[in-house]
């Protein structure tokens, strides 16, 4: 598959009858679901999951999204969602990107991209990356 950066962490994904909006393309509602589910697919990967967030009282948010819908997808095709670490200060935000790739000819569905910030969960003020995430995420990272 043609990836933006170098190995991704996959899941495959079928958009089914419920997924399909009026235009009868995936509805791009599903697209967001879909990067936040590879993206705790990844954390869990590499260890760290909403439990461990909630032990250590912090948690990696969402500040920014975007999401470049490039083309539609349709009922039943095979697609692909990749995603990366690709940036982080090692002290306060980290970056996420996620792409998606349809299966039978390669074409790229979508792009996007999460800026996210480290907070404390009890009371979602941004807070300084604990050393379990800089353990775990930033040996992840990969170059651009």
């Amino acid at each position: 598959m043609q990836w933006d950066f170098p190995h991704p962490f996959t899941l495959p994904v079928t958009p089914c009858a419920q997924d399909i909006d009026g235009l009868n393309h995936t509805n791009n509602a599903v697209y967001v679901q879909w990067c936040e589910k590879v993206g705790w697919a990844h954390s869990e990967a590499l260890g760290l999951g909403m439990a461990d967030y909630l032990r250590l009282d912090r948690a990696m948010a969402i500040r920014k999204a975007e999401y470049d819908y490039v083309l539609p997808s349709l009922q039943d095709e095979a697609l692909t969602l990749g995603t990366w670490i690709t940036a982080s200060d090692g002290k306060l935000t980290m970056e996420r990107r996620f792409q998606i790739v349809r299966n039978s000819d390669q074409a790229t569905i979508l792009r996007g991209r999460w800026d996210l910030v480290c907070i404390e969960v009890g009371n979602g003020k941004p807070r300084r990356l604990p050393p379990e995430f800089c353990q775990v995420y930033l040996p992840a990272l990969v170059g651009r």
